[in-house]
């Protein structure tokens, strides 16, 4: 019996089928939510040196391409063949990421883990000198004893969380190198597959391409790959625009409070740089840890370390910001303030890193949809028409 695909209850059976499958895996998947995570990271650290194979060739491939426009673009390049031209500018790429590994392993890494060492063995000297300054200023001033107990009190359990906070900090970090030693296997073999992936990134891209548009009707193809253009124009700018931005910040707070003559210059600087990848909540997260590092040395230059950061996050916002990133987002603060709520609270730091661009492009996508519906209804596309 030949089937009539275009009835309308046969598409209506088709929709409900997949519903209803759609539904049983659902509550499979949330009856035995822990075995599926258990299957899914499993899955994932099958797959592990290819994901991060995958993000080093992103990554790496900006810095392939300004050597291919700018360095291999010169006369005297160009009668190489294309093979030759990739090859140099693969060396080039690889070996600028090590020099940046390598400067960091030789020159920061080693201040950053001497200030901790440093900091985590004054801790107990800084604690019992404020406690030693809380005594002497209740005695000096008569503090009502209900008063003094509960500033006793509170910073008793501050006191306690920053002893705990240093006694786990060198754990942590042992830990953590522990666990990128561990992984060292998964980054050499990402490694390889990058170095392939890069060779031959355009003939990736073509079967890519390929492959959508055996699968897709023209129409949904060419859809496809605009959008996947679009994320890769979006996330591209956003990702090396905050990376270099975030560099010039940590260079420009590390010359001010050298100058400033503040404790921990090298850490303060790592902290404050790496923090302001983070749209909107970095300079915050790196302030006030930073802030309390120096405040355990002198409360006054933690004052001047807090107008330091002011001033240098104006700066970065007004000047140095748009002109590395120009016009990348183009939303509000209010919806930059709540992608970064939402991606944190699901995916934690890596959320709020990546949240912004993600949300720009579903936002970019929802704004064409409702933008073409309104086109097609003849009514206005500008906001300011609604008010």
């Amino acid at each position: 019996m030949k089937i009539n695909w275009n009835s309308k209850y046969t598409t209506i059976s088709i929709y409900s089928f997949f519903v209803i499958c759609a539904s049983i895996i659902f509550y499979l998947i949330a009856s035995e939510i822990n075995l599926f995570q258990i299957k899914v990271g499993k899955a994932i650290s099958i797959f592990m040196p290819f994901i991060i194979g995958f993000t080093m060739a992103y990554l790496f491939n900006f810095i392939l391409k300004f050597y291919e426009e700018n360095l291999l673009n010169f006369k005297i390049f160009n009668d190489l063949k294309p093979k030759i031209k990739r090859l140099i500018g693969l060396i080039l790429t690889y070996a600028t990421v090590v020099l940046l590994i390598y400067s960091f392993l030789k020159f920061i890494f080693p201040q950053v883990l001497s200030s901790i060492m440093g900091l985590v063995n004054d801790i107990p000297y800084y604690v019992s000198k404020i406690t030693v300054l809380v005594n002497d200023f209740n005695s000096k001033y008569e503090i009502q004893e209900e008063y003094y107990n509960f500033i006793v009190e509170k910073w008793t359990q501050y006191r306690e969380s920053i002893i705990k906070f240093a006694t786990d900090l060198i754990p942590i970090l042992g830990n953590t190198v522990k666990n990128i030693l561990s992984s060292i296997w998964n980054i050499v073999l990402g490694l390889i597959i990058s170095i392939y992936l890069l060779t031959d990134k355009e003939k990736v891209m073509a079967l890519s391409k390929k492959v959508t548009r055996a699968l897709f009707s023209e129409v949904r193809a060419n859809r496809l790959i605009e959008l996947v253009n679009r994320g890769n124009n979006i996330f591209g700018k956003f990702l090396i625009g905050k990376i270099l931005d975030s560099f010039i910040i940590g260079i420009l707070t590390f010359v001010v409070v050298t100058m400033a003559k503040m404790p921990y210059t090298i850490l303060i600087s790592f902290i404050i740089g790496i923090t302001n990848i983070i749209p909107f909540f970095g300079p915050f997260i790196g302030a006030i840890p930073s802030a309390i590092i120096i405040l355990f040395i002198s409360p006054v230059k933690a004052f001047w370390f807090l107008v330091i950061v002011l001033v240098i996050q104006q700066i970065d916002g007004n000047i140095i910001g748009p002109k590395i990133l120009g016009d990348s987002l183009g939303i509000s603060a209010f919806w930059i303030l709540f992608s970064l709520l939402i991606t944190g609270k699901l995916f934690g730091l890596l959320g709020m890193i990546i949240g912004v661009p993600l949300f720009v492009f579903i936002y970019s996508i929802i704004k064409e949809i409702v933008e073409d519906r309104l086109k097609k209804k003849g009514l206005p596309c500008e906001t300011d028409k609604y008010i």
